[in-house]
């Protein structure tokens, strides 16, 4: 339990995906100019990572990782199919982002029109696909921990979003020189939350 606890709060604070590895910046620059949209996206994200993930995580050990379909028989034990693992791993979750995007529409259609583009360009979001190869690359020793993982990163994602869309709606009230406007003073304030996420790193796991 304290294992998958170290797993959640550090894919949140530590590896943030956009404050420590600048995943998915694209959506998060395009879509953090107000709470509501930046919620609505960062929640779709969360969602497809704590899918995405574990069933990923699934599909390599006992489908694609050397020598995994030995379960189905000794004489597959020495079948590699590592090679496809970018081409299922983006399968999956284009899969999952389509769900997703008929569900949002049905329910949420005004968070759908909002959104516009950007709900099925989740499909290429790369903190979703870094997320899937950063478990790939931790060898956690259960899909629970891969489930946690990919929550965890969405939060982080999710935390991350909001964060931005919230000061970037107080400062239309600011007095901020016209060339920082816009994207300028938005990649300014991007950096200063990344290093002052970077005092999580002294937190002991």
């Amino acid at each position: 339990m304290e294992n998958i606890l170290n797993i959640f709060v550090k894919s949140i604070f530590i590896d943030n995906m956009i404050f420590a590895y600048f995943l998915g910046m694209c959506s998060y620059l395009a879509v953090s100019k107000t709470v509501k949209t930046s919620l609505g996206l960062g929640l779709a994200v969360t969602f497809v990572e704590l899918i995405t993930v574990p069933v990923n995580y699934l599909i390599s050990k006992y489908l694609l990782a050397p020598g995994a379909l030995a379960w189905l028989s000794p004489s597959l034990a020495d079948v590699d199919l590592s090679f496809l693992t970018f081409i299922m791993f983006i399968a999956i979750i284009a899969s999952i982002v389509q769900l997703v995007e008929m569900i949002v529409e049905k329910y949420a259609p005004a968070l759908y029109n909002s959104l516009g583009i950007f709900l099925p360009l989740i499909a290429v979001n790369c903190a979703i696909m870094g997320a899937s190869l950063f478990m790939q690359e931790r060898a956690f020793a259960n899909v629970a921990e891969a489930a946690v993982y990919g929550l965890g990163s969405g939060i982080g994602w999710l935390l991350a979003i909001v964060a931005i869309a919230a000061i970037r709606e107080r400062i239309k009230y600011s007095h901020i020189p016209a060339p920082l406007r816009g994207l300028g003073i938005a990649f300014i304030i991007t950096g200063i939350m990344a290093i002052s996420f970077m005092s999580f790193m002294g937190i002991k796991l």
